[in-house]
């Protein structure tokens, strides 16, 4: 298809040649004004700090606790990578002296990955293995601080299940400061049972936590949820960046349990980088599936949390076992969770430069909890520059549906997203959205596009669930132009929207010489900048021909 760019009164204009769809901003159109989400007020400082004090080199078979106990802030500890060390372990409060406390793998600084580079299961030979057959692996002491891990295993004894791996805060302290803080997992593998699983690798239960560099694995239980980290009793700040993460309940979460301290929020949520993903062992009907039947529902949850940004990350393989449901990839759903903290909010969350594929739906965002009202609003999201690929129903076993916005959220952003799912662009329910703005998105209409309970397709649902929304300039592939507002846009197939090669999944749209004008979807150079450390890792930026025939992946009720 040859195409031509012109710019009209200012505005870029696509032409295909011999089509009838111009892809242009229009004339005398209303400012949109966002109200944007508040960015975290403070990240946490994961920058090496090297040791001051004694060096404690640990023996196999030493007393590790013993070392713990006696240590003091500035020391480091040593232990013998491929050693066994038996647990649990304790980490004291400090009360006195300055500085961090290192615990690593006598691998570190020869041939171990350097900061910055994430390990695996291959590099456990060079990792010091604690273990524990029961409480725990790690458990912070009320007011612990300023202990480093790095290039540590944690993992249950042989053939047992634990619930908690590590504990950084139980949610049983009375107050903000009574909360463990500054502790760091540098470059772990830490994981359950292969067989028996475990329900949770992190419990993030304090303030000034971070994970980074590691790898989270078979995190799975029968009949229960199960996290490779949870965190809902802890003030933050937190850092998630530049992991793997394997969780057969909810990946990654937040909020889920009423806090002790009254008022308190999980805030100041940096997620970057990551790799979040559940392996297709674990799905029923898989030619791999290694007969488990393990609780399978998301890859990330927020059910109480506070400025937040999930940049840069790689969400995929999804679905929901055995529970009835539709199993989104992500999940912004405010939670009172047992009716003890009416103050749960999810409130300026930042969704940008993010890849979700391989999930019978996309984002779901409730405005109020519906279990144990009351509770606060979903408010001040944005989702903008992400790719949502093969977001299947059949495949996946769900409905299809790219957004749903369910009980009156506010301040709700999506904007320059390129999406392929099977159903709805976004479905609705329950009070009105105040403040939605929806533009320049690229996505199928499928059949129902965007449609409401009891409201039908297009303007009906746009008046009724979302009054005074901004909707424009997306480009709504088989949609219905007289169902929608004016200033979008309506190519009969996918063939025709300028894609550099749609059919082998490169969804960068074709250079128009006018770089500087806003163009519809995702821009995939800001896109692959962000998962940079993952692409160098999972060569997730490289797009790979699709696993199975496109006219049964991304047209299904598309006009070709």
């Amino acid at each position: 298809m040859r195409l031509s760019s012109v710019i009209v009164a200012g505005v870029l204009l696509w032409l295909p040649i011999g089509s009838s769809w111009v892809l242009a901003a229009m004339q005398n159109e209303r400012p949109v004004v966002d109200t944007l989400p508040k960015l975290p007020k403070e990240f946490v400082d994961v920058a090496l700090v090297h040791s001051t004090g004694r060096t404690w080199s640990v023996p196999p078979g030493g007393d590790v606790q013993d070392t713990l106990d006696q240590a003091q802030l500035g020391d480091e500890i040593v232990l013998e990578a491929g050693a066994i060390y038996r647990g649990p372990f304790t980490l004291p409060n400090k009360k006195q002296g300055a500085g961090w406390i290192t615990v690593r793998s006598s691998a570190v600084g020869r041939d171990f990955p350097s900061p910055g580079s994430r390990v695996n299961p291959l590099h456990a030979a060079k990792m010091p293995k604690l273990v524990s057959d029961r409480y725990g692996v790690i458990i912070a002491h009320k007011g612990a601080h300023h202990f480093r891990f790095i290039g540590i295993e944690v993992r249950p004894a042989e053939d047992t299940f634990l619930r908690d791996l590590v504990m950084l805060g139980n949610n049983m302290d009375q107050s903000i400061e009574e909360l463990p803080h500054h502790i760091i997992l540098d470059r772990c593998f830490v994981h359950g049972d292969p067989l028996k699983g475990s329900r949770r690798g992190l419990a993030m239960n304090g303030r000034s936590l971070a994970v980074i560099d590691s790898y989270f694995s078979d995190f799975k239980e029968v009949g229960q949820d199960s996290q490779a980290i949870a965190g809902w009793g802890g003030s933050g700040p937190f850092k998630v960046v530049n992991n793997f993460l394997q969780g057969a309940g909810e990946n990654l979460l937040f909020g889920g349990g009423d806090p002790k301290i009254r008022d308190l929020v999980p805030s100041d949520i940096e997620i970057r980088g990551n790799h979040i993903s559940k392996p297709l062992s674990w799905k029923p009907g898989e030619p791999e599936h290694d007969g488990s039947n393990w609780q399978v529902k998301i890859l990330l949850e927020l059910k109480n949390a506070r400025r937040v940004v999930v940049d840069g990350n790689l969400f995929e393989h999804n679905w929901q076992h055995p529970l009835p449901g539709y199993g989104y990839g992500i999940t912004f759903t405010v939670r009172n969770e047992e009716g003890g903290s009416p103050w749960a909010v999810i409130e300026d969350v930042t969704f940008t430069n993010n890849i979700v594929r391989h999930s019978p739906n996309g984002i779901n965002i409730m405005g109020f909890d519906d279990r144990h009202p009351p509770s606060g609003q979903a408010k001040r999201i944005l989702i903008q520059n992400n790719l949502f690929d093969d977001i299947n129903g059949p495949r996946w076993g769900g409905k299809g549906r790219l957004f749903q916005l369910l009980r009156g959220t506010k301040d709700v952003v999506i904007a320059h997203n390129t999406a392929f799912q099977t159903g709805h662009i976004l479905m609705a329910e329950g009070d009105p959205h105040e403040g939605f703005v929806y533009r320049f998105n690229i996505t199928p209409h499928n059949e129902y596009g965007m449609e409401g309970a009891g409201t039908g397709v297009g303007i009906g649902t746009l008046e009724r669930h979302f009054p005074g929304a901004v909707v424009t300039h997306n480009v709504i592939i088989g949609g219905d132009p007289q169902r929608y507002p004016n200033g979008n846009f309506f190519p009969e197939s996918v063939q025709t929207v300028p894609f550099v090669n749609w059919s082998s999944g490169d969804y960068k749209l074709i250079p128009s010489g006018a770089a500087s004008q806003e163009i519809p979807g995702v821009d995939v150079k800001t896109l692959c900048a962000a998962i940079g450390i993952a692409a160098r890792q999972e060569n997730i930026c490289v797009w790979q021909p699709p696993q199975e025939p496109l006219d049964k992946r991304r047209t299904i009720g598309m006009r070709d």
